[in-house]
């Protein structure tokens, strides 16, 4: 079972990138988040992939990251928010690992990461109303892809990666 990923799904704000670390701490495993490789790899931020190659170019290098990333053992690996939009994404970490779904709140979302400015599908006026909007659309999804669910509202850290170590 070590050998198995372990692959945080969910909306942004949900916590992946967090856990993601402690977890992979708490496990022995090392740590990778798709979206820092993508930026790592092209040396910008993802505001700016957006501003140049849109959302479509942002997703297929996010397809690439995962491909490769999800070939790699024993890890924990954070996805973006949207990674689960594409079946081959969903394809690839079903295969690779227990993938656990951070499930938060629209509230606690705009909580948690209000009008952060690298967020690019949230530079709009109303940014509750597009998480509302991000959420209903890829919820089903991330459930279709986890095999566990956390609730990561008004709970801490430690306390999220206790409860995925403990299934």
């Amino acid at each position: 079972m070590f050998q198995a990923n372990l692959i945080l799904i969910g909306p942004m704000g949900a916590g992946k990138s967090t856990v993601g670390r402690q977890l992979a701490v708490a496990s022995g495993r090392e740590f990778f988040d798709s979206d820092q490789e993508i930026e790592r790899r092209c040396g910008v931020d993802i505001p700016l992939i957006f501003e140049k190659e849109g959302e479509a170019g942002f997703r297929s290098r996010e397809r690439a990251v995962i491909a490769e990333l999800s070939q790699r053992r024993g890890i924990v690996l954070a996805t973006g928010g949207g990674a689960v939009l594409d079946a081959n994404n969903r394809r690839h970490l079903i295969n690779s690992g227990r993938v656990v779904y951070l499930f938060a709140s629209v509230a606690e979302q705009l909580r948690r990461i209000g009008n952060d400015p690298n967020r690019p599908l949230l530079q709009t006026g109303d940014p509750y109303t597009r998480l509302a909007e991000l959420l209903a659309q890829r919820d089903p999804l991330y459930r279709a892809t986890a095999d566990q669910i956390v609730i990561t509202d008004q709970c801490q850290t430690r306390d999220i990666v206790a409860q995925i170590l403990a299934q």
